[in-house]
């Protein structure tokens, strides 16, 4: 992904964040290595998911960011991961409550079932209602159709899906998509 992104850097000329799924701490060494501004990855929390279970060591992972001099990479704590399930019996404004008090992310994130699946906005609004003065993205599943309705709520979105062909995980970003839904958002800024 270093590589990937060392031949891209000639092309990029907008702050940028990397994720490699489920390792915070191999996310904050691809930033530190890159030179990206964010990280978004779960940091807090134990899963059963689609992988297995699945414990986190957020101590861990940010005394790692402190150690390899990245303290100046925010962190986009996702609190509802894809394709996995909270262990504990906890609703979600606990988690978003909690996790911002022990932890201090930059930003909180909120999911869908799966990359491209739209984030419940009932869900979003709880995590919005519950921690006001911090960032709330909409992690997955923003529409050009649907990113008016996700913005009213939440501060940003992570989007991804949307912008490849057909809107297809597997396919290839597609610069019609990409410039359609920015102009979109734009008109909801204004």
């Amino acid at each position: 992904m270093a590589r990937i992104i060392g031949e891209l850097m000639p092309e990029i000329d907008v702050p940028f964040g990397v994720n490699v799924l489920w390792d915070p701490v191999a996310s904050m060494d691809l930033a530190q290595a890159t030179g990206a501004k964010f990280v978004r990855e779960i940091f807090t929390g134990v899963y059963a998911s689609d992988f297995g279970v699945w414990d986190t060591n957020c101590g861990e992972s940010i005394r790692h960011q402190y150690r390899i001099g990245a303290e100046d990479v925010k962190t986009l704590f996702n609190i509802v991961p894809e394709a996995a399930t909270y262990m504990a019996q906890r609703d979600i404004e606990s988690v978003a409550k909690t996790t911002v008090f022990n932890c201090k992310p930059d930003a909180v994130c909120v999911s869908g079932m799966t990359a491209g699946a739209a984030t419940d906005t009932n869900m979003l609004a709880k995590v919005k209602a519950a921690v006001p003065e911090t960032l709330v993205f909409a992690n997955t599943g923003c529409r050009v159709t649907t990113v008016g309705e996700q913005l009213a709520i939440a501060d940003g979105a992570v989007v991804g899906t949307t912008f490849k062909q057909d809107g297809d995980f597997n396919k290839f970003v597609d610069k019609a998509r990409v410039q359609e839904f920015m102009q979109e958002v734009k008109r909801i800024r204004q």
